[in-house]
């Protein structure tokens, strides 16, 4: 398992617009692509997996609750074979324009509301292993959590994940919001190193805590995305492409 920076990507639609794909594909090296349940839209997703293969990116999935309006970010009540069969259904269709492309799918890595719900539902975590493992791909998604319990137990490769754009309770629970803020990007690639090579993170009240960072997120939609996943692909280069040196963390 070697450290990678992966981005939530492909989430316009139609006409409207969200994140800078274009500028932040350089700096990562997995795209974690909207299905259309919460954004996106066939021509987007065709463009995306486009790009990431010119950028030699690897490409997942990146489902959600069908919530378009509420951008996925909204939790919704589902049955396991509802969200399972759900899930399968937006992976199916991104796989589709991967193999268009002649590319694998890489990963899974649920959406907004999706992942906090798994992280902590030990049902929903499952409806998503049972779509994970129609593919046989890796899961995305936090260490000491439901994520990591279900996912690890059926046998699914599982990388945890650290966001570099979001704050952590004291708990080690990640604080998922409606909107991102504008962030000093010097900062941001300071703590991201920290919680790569310390295997240490701080919360949102100046707690260490710690953390297991196989995989560092940045959200393309979050303001000055492009200079964060800039700054964070820099101050990486030493640990890219290799183990992570903390794979054995966790959160508590």
């Amino acid at each position: 398992m070697t450290l990678a920076i992966n981005c939530d990507m492909g989430e316009a639609f139609g006409l409207y617009k969200c994140g800078d794909d274009e500028g932040i594909m350089p700096f990562i090296t997995l795209a974690n692509v909207a299905c259309g349940f919460h954004a996106s839209d066939p021509v987007v997703m065709r463009h995306t997996v486009r790009l990431a293969r010119r950028h030699g990116v690897k490409v997942g999935a990146h489902p959600s609750y069908p919530d378009l309006q509420g951008f996925g970010r909204r939790e919704m009540k589902m049955t396991r074979d509802e969200l399972s069969a759900s899930l399968i259904y937006q992976v199916g269709a991104l796989k589709a324009f991967l193999d268009a492309e002649g590319m694998a799918l890489n990963h899974i890595k649920p959406h907004g509301a999706l992942y906090g719900v798994a992280a902590r539902d030990e049902q929903v975590a499952h409806a998503v292993c049972d779509a994970a493992e129609v593919f046989g791909v890796a899961l995305l998604g936090m260490a000491g959590t439901q994520h990591e319990k279900v996912y690890s137990a059926r046998g699914v490769p599982f990388l945890a994940e650290y966001y570099t754009d979001l704050d952590y309770a004291d708990d080690g629970s990640l604080i998922i919001t409606r909107e991102h803020l504008a962030l000093d990007p010097a900062m941001v690639a300071k703590r991201t190193l920290r919680a790569v090579a310390e295997g240490l993170a701080t919360s949102i009240n100046g707690n260490d805590i710690p953390m297991r960072a196989d995989c560092i997120c940045v959200h393309s939609d979050t303001p000055g995305a492009v200079d964060i996943a800039r700054v964070v692909f820099e101050a990486l280069q030493p640990y890219l492409g290799k183990p992570a040196p903390h794979a054995a963390a966790a959160v508590h």
